[in-house]
C-alpha cells in the first residue's frame, strides 16, 4: 500500500509517517519501481502502536523502548511497567505545575479590578524580573 493508504489505515499522517521513519522509529518503506514508498499490514500495525503511544502521552524516546520490547518475546513485563509508571510520574509533575500555574493566575485574576483604571496586577506580574522558581521553569507559586 501507498503512504496514503497506511496513513488512513494507522491514523497517522503521511508526514509523521515520514518523521517516524527519518528518526528510526519504523523502518524505511520499501520503493516500488517509481519510487514510491510501500507499506504493509505490519507497518500500519507497528504505525497503530505508535500513535496510541502518542494518544497516551508518551515521548518518542519512550516509545521507542516501548516498540522494542513489543518486538522482543523475551521481554520482562516488569521493563514495560517501569516505563509506564515512569510517564505517570511524569504526568503527576505536569499536573502539578498545571495546577500551580491556574492557581497563580486565579490569584491574579482576582486581585485586578477588571475597570477602566490603568492598573492591573497581572500585567505587573508578567512584567517582573524573573524570581528563581520561574527561571527554572516553574511556576512563581503566588498564590
Amino acid at each position: 500500500m501507498n503512504i496514503g493508504d497506511a496513513a488512513r489505515q494507522s491514523g497517522v499522517s503521511a508526514k509523521m509517517i515520514r518523521y517516524y521513519e527519518s528518526i528510526g522509529l519504523i523502518a524505511p518503506a520499501g520503493r516500488s519501481e517509481a519510487g514510491y514508498r510501500v507499506y504493509e499490514a505490519d507497518d500500519v500495525h507497528r504505525l497503530r502502536f505508535i500513535r496510541r503511544a502518542r494518544d497516551l502521552g508518551f515521548p518518542l524516546e519512550t516509545i521507542s523502548a516501548l516498540l522494542d520490547l513489543w518486538g522482543n518475546r523475551r521481554r520482562r513485563s516488569e521493563q514495560v511497567k517501569a516505563l509506564a509508571l515512569h510517564h505517570v510520574a511524569a504526568m503527576k509533575e505536569q499536573i502539578a505545575n498545571l495546577q500551580a500555574m491556574v492557581s497563580t493566575i486565579e490569584h491574579l485574576a482576582e486581585t485586578c479590578h477588571g475597570d477602566g483604571r490603568p492598573d492591573c496586577p497581572i500585567i505587573d506580574e508578567l512584567a517582573a524580573p524573573p524570581t528563581r522558581s520561574r527561571r527554572e521553569g516553574r511556576p512563581s507559586g503566588r498564590a
